[in-house]
């Protein structure tokens, strides 16, 4: 009897477990919070200067948004040029309470609303820009509550010609080295701080080159008798494959020619190497080096000339590049860097990145794509890629989830448009997104 009793309750306390499993299932619904707001204080304006681009611009706090489950919150810091979101951007994502955006990224936006900061154009170099916050449950499915819109008043002082990234000269490079003499338009030359002296980083191929102004051939200037000096209608300059630095002074009637080039090289990029570096490319925007690449799990540095005798890391992982400094970790992905040889500091951010696919360069996606750099806010630059007999399209980040075309053959881009039909040779591809077109420069 005592037994069957025990037996008895086992069974209607298992009875009993099952019933509570079935009728006592716990539910969370998340509740969009009341309020959200920024904690930060604001500058009345902010003066931004290629100078100071690598600097933090504004450093955006805000309170914590509850949606009353045990659930992780993620945070959206939001920007709009227009100011009604409608062109609503995400500038960056978190969990938690701070987002940074530099004076680089500033100026960027900057560009996108118009500003400029040449005092020969009429071009506006004061206006605004908005930003806020949208906080939603980690899965990004339930509610979410927006906060207030706060307003940032951007200047951009007037350049002047001491600003060494104030414009791009009239003097342009032209030349079987460079553009078939003149099929696409000339190599640029930037403005230094010295009147009559400018500066051009090119790639060139073997052959010839002139400089010349306005893309004209009403004055240009060679070098008859191969001695550095500028003579105007001169004989053409001999040039091998490379890429290069040109200095010319007009006013001292010379120049220059040296090779040239920044590169990212390590077990993260080329096995240290093995292949080319990584090339960065000017931006006179900014008076930075800036280079668009896909990195592996590893490390790396950046070096001069693909050589070692000038090689900077990063002692300390403090942002600064250090002669001969440590290497630099990093993480499988795609990436912008950008590096400022007057402060000696770099910027290394994931990054959307455009790349070049198809029949064309890489059997749609047999190897890796071929990645732009963006050189300016909206202008991405591919040179100089190997193209073959076939067509291509452009995508980001080796997805198809984001490609255009050109239907219709037009110079626009299309969104998910026609491949574009290409022929062998080198080639030069800018992309313009803020106007949706792009050239091929062969």
């Amino acid at each position: 009897m005592k037994k069957i009793t025990i037996l008895a309750l086992l069974i209607i306390a298992a009875i009993g477990f099952n019933s509570c499993e079935d009728d006592d299932v716990l539910e969370f619904v998340a509740q969009a919070p009341e309020e959200l707001s920024f904690t930060n204080e604001f500058s009345n304006e902010y003066i931004l200067t290629t100078a100071t681009s690598s600097n933090l611009g504004e450093r955006f706090t805000w309170t914590s948004a509850s949606f009353e489950v045990p659930t992780v919150v993620s945070y959206d810091l939001q920007k709009s040029v227009l100011g009604d979101f409608s062109d609503m951007e995400v500038v960056g994502t978190t969990t938690g309470n701070e987002l940074a955006v530099t004076i680089s990224n500033l100026l960027s936006y900057a560009s996108e609303a118009g500003l400029d900061n040449d005092p020969n154009t009429p071009e506006p170099n004061t206006g605004e820009v908005s930003f806020r916050i949208r906080a939603y449950v980690g899965d990004n499915s339930g509610p979410d509550v927006l906060s207030g819109t706060q307003v940032l008043t951007l200047v951009l002082p007037e350049a002047t010609l001491e600003d060494p990234s104030a414009s791009i000269a009239s003097l342009g490079v032209v030349g079987s080295g460079y553009n078939n003499w003149g099929a696409y338009a000339d190599g640029f030359f930037y403005t230094t701080d010295q009147p009559d002296v400018f500066v051009s980083y090119v790639t060139l191929f073997d052959g010839e080159i002139k400089f010349r102004l306005d893309n004209d051939w009403g004055v240009n200037y060679g070098d008859t008798g191969a001695d550095g000096t500028l003579d105007q209608d001169g004989d053409n300059i001999v040039v091998t494959a490379g890429h290069y630095k040109i200095t010319a002074d007009l006013a001292g009637g010379t120049y220059t020619i040296e090779p040239f080039t920044w590169g990212v090289v390590g077990s993260a990029y080329n096995d240290w190497g093995a292949t080319p570096d990584g090339k960065f490319f000017y931006d006179y925007t900014t008076d930075t080096f800036k280079v668009g690449i896909k990195l592996l799990d590893g490390e790396f540095k950046i070096r001069f000339n693909n050589d070692w005798a000038v090689n900077f890391g990063d002692t300390g992982a403090d942002g600064t590049l250090d002669d001969g400094g440590d290497n630099i970790a990093v993480s499988a992905g795609f990436y912008a860097i950008s590096i400022n040889m007057n402060d000696m500091t770099y910027i290394i951010e994931t990054a959307d990145l455009w790349g070049v696919v198809g029949s064309g360069y890489n059997d749609w996606g047999a190897t890796p794509d071929f990645t732009f750099t963006q050189v300016n806010p909206d202008v991405w630059i591919a040179e100089v890629v190997t193209i073959l007999d076939g067509e291509i399209k452009f995508r980001i980040n080796e997805d198809w989830g984001v490609n255009v075309g050109d239907t219709g053959a037009d110079g626009t881009l299309d969104d998910g448009g026609d491949n574009i039909a290409v022929t062998a040779g080198n080639a030069r591809i800018w992309i313009d997104i803020l106007n949706n077109t792009y050239t091929i420069n062969q």
